[in-house]
C-alpha cells in the first residue's frame, strides 16, 4: 500500500503539497474513513491512528496495524459534548464539569459505555474513553466524517509516540492510505484519562491536564497506584497506557535523580573512567548541562536539552522527541534527567517510568 502524505498549515488553511485548501485535505481523510480506512491525523497532544469508532471492522484494523494487544482500550474522539453523549450511557455532573471546563483540549473521559460502541473499541469493558481534541484538523477531519473517531497514538505499539508527522511516517509508511502531516504537536504527552464511572474520579494516566487542575474543579481526585510508576498487575487495563511497556526506544534508558547538583555528581559518576563502545545519550535540562564539565561532556555521543526547569510544560513536550532521536542515532544507552513528580512533571514521570519498564530502571552502573 502507498501512503499519501499531505502536508497542511491550519493556521493558513492550506494544504502545502499542491495549494489546495486545508478542506480538500481533511475531505480525503474523511472519505476514507467512512470507507473504513484507518487515517493517521494530528491532535494537539500527539498523532492518531483513526478509524470510525462504530465501525468494529475499522477498529480491528487499528490493532492489527499498531500491534496493539487487543485488551488495550481506544480512546474515541468527538467535536461536542453532545457527540460524547451519544456514546455513553451515563453522563455525570463530574462529565459536565470536566467538559465544560478542559474541552477542547487534552482530558479524556471514561464513563459506561453506550451500547453501540464495539466491545473492540472498549478492550471488552463496559467503559469507553471518550475526550474531544483542541487540535484544529483533528476536529475538522471528525466532522466532516460524520462519525466518533477511534485513535490511539499513531506509531508501532510499545516505541516512542509520534509528536511530529514524520514519526508516523518512520513507523507506517505503505501500512496506511493517508498521513495528513501538520508539523509538531502542542502538548508532547497523551491526555489525561479520568475514570468517573465510579464515586471518586481517578486519574488512570496523567497527562496535558493535571492533578492540580482537576482537583480545584472537582475537588477530591485521586491518582491510580499504577499512574504513579508503582508496580501492578492487571489482567483487564482500564485505560490506554496501563498494563503494558510504552513509549520505550531500542536503548536502555538509566534515570538521573536527586536534587540538581545531586544528579550533577550522579552524572559524573556515570560517566567517570573509560568510556564504554555502547553509544550514549543525554537527556536533561538546561541548567543541568550548564553544570557538566566538559570533560563529561565529550563522552557523551548524543545530547539532547529539553529546555529550562522554568518552562516544565515545554520540557515535558518534547521527550518523545528526544527519545525519537535516540533510535535514529542507534543509541543504546540514554541518561535521562527526572522531574518534580507534579504538575504537567507527574505526566513526564509517568511516560520515562513506562518507557524504562517494569524492573529495567538502572541507578549505579557505570558506563
Amino acid at each position: 500500500m502507498e501512503t499519501k502524505r499531505i502536508y497542511v498549515d491550519p493556521e493558513n488553511k492550506t494544504s502545502l503539497c499542491d495549494g489546495n485548501s486545508l478542506e480538500d485535505a481533511v475531505r480525503e481523510g474523511a472519505e476514507l474513513l467512512c470507507q473504513g480506512e484507518v487515517v493517521a491525523f494530528p491532535t494537539e497532544t500527539v498523532y492518531g491512528l483513526g478509524a470510525d469508532a462504530l465501525n468494529e471492522r475499522a477498529c480491528a484494523r487499528i490493532f492489527a496495524i499498531k500491534g496493539r494487544p487487543a485488551d488495550n482500550p481506544l480512546i474515541v474522539h468527538v467535536t461536542s459534548i453532545r457527540e460524547a453523549k451519544k456514546i455513553v450511557k451515563e453522563w455525570p455532573d463530574e462529565a459536565e464539569i470536566c467538559a465544560r471546563e478542559f474541552w477542547p483540549g487534552p482530558l479524556t473521559l471514561v464513563l459506561p459505555k453506550n451500547k453501540i460502541v464495539p466491545d473492540i473499541v472498549s478492550g471488552n469493558l463496559q467503559t469507553v474513553a471518550v475526550r474531544m481534541p483542541s487540535h484544529p484538523v483533528a476536529l475538522a477531519l471528525i466532522a466532516m466524517a460524520g462519525c466518533p473517531v477511534a485513535a490511539p497514538s499513531a506509531n508501532i505499539s510499545g516505541k516512542p509516540s509520534p509528536t511530529e508527522g514524520k514519526h508516523v511516517w518512520q513507523d507506517f509508511q505503505d501500512k496506511i492510505p493517508l498521513l495528513i502531516d501538520a508539523g509538531k504537536c502542542i502538548v508532547g504527552l497523551e491526555s489525561t484519562v479520568l475514570d468517573l464511572s465510579g464515586e471518586i474520579p481517578i486519574i488512570l494516566r496523567p497527562g496535558g491536564v493535571t492533578l492540580e487542575q482537576l482537583a480545584k474543579v472537582l475537588g477530591r481526585v485521586e491518582i491510580d497506584k499504577g499512574a504513579k510508576g508503582k508496580s501492578e498487575v492487571l489482567s483487564q487495563p482500564r485505560s490506554p497506557g496501563m498494563k503494558y511497556r510504552h513509549y520505550a526506544p531500542k536503548g536502555e534508558i538509566q534515570l538521573i535523580s536527586g536534587q540538581s547538583q545531586e544528579k550533577v555528581e550522579e552524572l559524573g559518576r556515570r560517566l567517570e573512567g573509560e568510556k564504554s563502545n555502547k553509544r550514549v545519550a543525554l537527556i536533561c535540562l538546561e541548567e543541568t548541562v550548564a553544570s557538566l564539565t566538559a570533560e563529561a561532556l565529550g563522552k557523551i555521543d548524543l545530547l539532547f536539552t529539553l529546555g529550562t526547569r522554568e518552562k516544565p510544560r515545554e520540557a515535558a513536550s518534547r521527550l518523545f522527541e528526544a527519545l525519537r532521536i535516540c533510535d535514529e542515532e542507534d543509541i543504546e544507552i540514554i541518561l535521562a534527567e527526572d522531574m518534580p513528580e507534579e504538575g504537567i512533571g507527574l505526566a513526564f514521570m509517568n511516560r520515562l517510568k513506562k518507557a524504562v519498564g517494569k524492573g529495567n530502571l538502572k541507578k549505579t552502573e557505570k558506563i
